[in-house]
């Protein structure tokens, strides 16, 4: 079973869910956002490819 721990997105309004998601501005920023956070929840990063990436928890 995988859960969705976070969402990192480029564009709010194409997420939307549980999972707390992070805004942010720049293609740069969506990179160093989502690995901090794949370090700090102990989860994997998954880049969509459409400006958009979920840190997941695989279990």
């Amino acid at each position: 079973m995988s859960q969705i721990l976070a969402v990192v997105t480029l564009t709010k309004d194409r997420v939307g869910g549980g999972a707390p998601i992070f805004v942010v501005e720049q293609e740069d920023d969506l990179q160093k956002v989502s690995f901090s956070l794949e370090k700090i929840l102990d989860a994997n990063a998954h880049d969509l490819k459409n400006g958009t990436m979920i840190l997941v928890k695989h279990t």
